[in-house]
């Protein structure tokens, strides 16, 4: 199986969920997604983003619309609850970003990651109108700077394994 991971990453959580899931696959290539090569000749393309306001980083998000008649799995961090509505909201619109040029998608993994501080400071700076900093807003931040931890790791790399299986089967 030739395969190769894209990614994008702010604070390094993407990153290293990628490079972890990458091990499941001898001689993937693992690439931010400024020096990614054509997909042209793998048999299976990972993208991995950072969630910005509900869907993939823009970097990520322009690399996913230009993938076409290519398998593909994903991976994405985020701030919120990796089983929240929010996050599968973020599921659906990252996996429509390949609609409609004969892709197809293996899934999507989601875990938690610390969000950038910079990015919290400026919902801070926003006040209550738009992300208050409420107590479990906060106590979300605080688990989020937690991860992607080992464990989120191996369940990037069973991830892999599982769509590996469906591309067998």
């Amino acid at each position: 199986m030739k395969a190769l991971i894209v990614y994008s990453s702010r604070t390094g959580n993407t990153e290293k969920i990628c490079r972890a899931a990458a091990e499941v696959i001898p001689g993937c290539d693992v690439f931010p997604v400024g020096d990614a090569p054509a997909p042209d000749g793998y048999d299976l393309v990972g993208v991995g983003y950072w969630v910005d306001k509900g869907m993939p980083g823009k970097d990520a998000a322009a690399y996913l619309e230009r993938l076409s008649g290519v398998r593909v799995a994903l991976f994405g961090t985020l701030g919120a609850w990796p089983d929240s509505d929010h996050a599968r909201e973020c599921i659906v619109k990252g996996e429509a970003l390949l609609e409609g040029r004969n892709n197809t998608v293996f899934g999507t993994f989601l875990c938690q990651g610390k969000v950038d501080p910079r990015i919290v400071e400026m919902m801070q700076k926003m006040g209550d109108k738009v992300h208050p900093m409420t107590e479990e807003r906060k106590a979300r931040l605080a688990e989020a700077a937690k991860h992607p931890d080992e464990n989120d790791c191996e369940n990037a790399r069973a991830f892999l394994r599982g769509v590996l299986e469906r591309i067998a089967g």
